[in-house]
């Protein structure tokens, strides 16, 4: 079933790192701004699956590791007791944060966030797929597509085995590894 058309000045396409600070600075200019993603929350994979909740790990690493450090200096402490629920709890709660920190600039600058699937239909029109299947179209004087990455899976690596994964499955592991090899030095890696 299709919804009728709505009209923007601008549509940015996708809604992470690229493209939200595109769609506040088109408002910020006075123009009419929807923003489309696919995702439930904005932010994009650095946001929801990549680098802020690797770097959410990453700095309750460092807190065990300097507490283990301190010891060189006379303050001992027993070893952590890690509550892997928890720290997902954590994890989700720093993305959850900025996601909603995303959402109030964007509701105080007047950008509407669709949640949709945007195909182009022509250099004027975006067919969007909405989460329930139902699809509505969108016209635009300009459109910004920010839509982001995907991860690299060379194809050596696709071995049919759960042990390989990208770096959404490593940092939603349902127990810590013993070992771990990471394939990849960027922001997540």
């Amino acid at each position: 079933m299709s919804q009728s058309a709505q009209h923007a000045d601008v549509v940015v396409l996708g809604a992470g790192p690229g493209g939200y600070p595109a769609a506040f600075e088109a408002a910020d200019h006075g123009l009419n701004v929807i923003m489309v993603d696919q995702d439930p929350k904005p932010g994009g994979v650095c946001l929801n699956r990549g680098c802020i909740p690797s770097k959410a790990l990453l700095h309750l690493a460092k807190l065990i590791h300097e507490a283990k450090e301190a010891s060189e200096w006379g303050l001992t402490f027993s070893e952590p007791q890690i509550d892997l629920d928890k720290i997902r709890g954590f994890k989700e709660s720093v993305v959850t944060k900025l996601t909603g920190g995303i959402k109030q600039l964007s509701d105080a600058r007047g950008v509407t966030l669709i949640q949709a699937r945007g195909e182009f239909k022509d250099s004027g029109t975006l067919t969007l797929t909405h989460p329930d299947g139902t699809t509505s179209e969108l016209t635009f004087d300009k459109c910004i597509v920010a839509v982001g990455s995907r991860p690299a899976f060379p194809k050596f690596l696709d071995i049919g085995d759960d042990r390989v994964m990208d770096s959404t499955g490593a940092l939603n592991l349902p127990e810590i590894p013993e070992r771990l090899l990471v394939i990849g030095g960027g922001y997540i890696g």
